[in-house]
């Protein structure tokens, strides 16, 4: 009887656990965070972690067209550091926002659970987004008029979570409210945003409402994903362009997520791959380039 009871009770506690997993998980759709922060002390908390690259003042003079870079959920990682040269050679400026090194989370213990969901949600990171975006309208090398959004994996789910709170009366993840240059002028400036192999899964705010921002998205996809689910992008891309909104896919072939980053993870079994990472660069590269050519003067 004892070992039944105790059967029973093992069961309990493990459904119990699952339960609250997924409740976990779910916080991201409504964009929930465990601590509420105003704009100004998120941006005290992110701003002194950003990463900002410029470039050559004399081949090309500020204010610079300037990009937003977001990680993966392992961290700021080489591909974003190739990223930022590689946007410097073309006359961009870019910066990093590591949501990752203010809180404590670089090592693999904790982001592993970033990985799984169960930390920094896509919610709360948007959140970080739209504290760096206002941050980088004040900054003086920095056109506001010329902005893009490049993420990587999570990041990349990170800017879908805020192309869909943007226009629902919402604010994501952890903010009080919306940063005063959003409030005011919603994404305005922001131009293309370039998304690698994001997240664009059932626990996730975009899954419920894509977004009403006419902003160019560029998705570079992994046929065969065995990280994230690349089919839930090719639905949302459908849908969207059903809507009228300017979504280009581009499918790779023949390799795995993270395609483009060389530091792995110790028994990690995603491969960098040169030839893709040089494709992905060129038509991310020839992406900025047609956006902001149609930019209004």
């Amino acid at each position: 009887m004892r070992r039944g009871r105790g059967l029973w009770i093992g069961v309990g506690v493990a459904l119990l656990l699952v339960l609250l997993l997924a409740a976990n998980s779910l916080r991201t759709v409504f964009g929930l965070s465990a601590v509420d922060h105003t704009p100004e002390e998120l941006s005290a908390l992110l701003s002194p972690y950003y990463r900002i690259t410029r470039p050559d003042p004399a081949r090309f003079a500020p204010p610079h067209p300037t990009a937003l870079l977001a990680s993966g959920c392992d961290g700021p990682k080489d591909n974003l550091e190739a990223a930022a040269r590689d946007l410097a050679a073309a006359g961009w400026a870019s910066v990093q926002v590591d949501s990752h090194g203010p809180r404590g989370l670089l090592t693999a213990e904790v982001w592993r659970l970033v990985c799984a969901g169960q930390l920094l949600n896509g919610s709360e990171r948007a959140a970080d987004l739209a504290v760096a975006l206002d941050d980088v309208r004040r900054m003086d090398f920095a056109d506001p008029g010329r902005i893009a959004l490049i993420g990587a994996s999570h990041g990349g789910w990170a800017i879908l979570e805020l192309l869909a709170f943007h226009g629902i009366d919402k604010v994501p993840g952890p903010l009080t409210r919306w940063p005063d240059s959003i409030a005011a002028e919603g994404l305005a400036g922001v131009n293309a945003a370039v998304l690698a192999y994001p997240y664009c899964g059932p626990v996730s705010r975009v899954a419920l409402e894509g977004w009403q921002a006419d902003i160019p998205v560029r998705m570079l996809l992994v046929k065969d994903d065995a990280i994230v689910d690349e089919t839930d992008c090719l639905e949302l891309a459908a849908r969207m362009q059903a809507r009228g909104r300017e979504v280009r896919v581009e499918e790779f072939t023949g390799v795995t997520h993270g395609f483009d980053q060389r530091e792995k993870s110790a028994l990690s079994t995603l491969t960098f791959d040169a030839e893709a990472a040089e494709r992905a660069r060129r038509l991310s590269l020839d992406f900025l380039a047609e956006t902001q050519s149609r930019r209004q003067p």
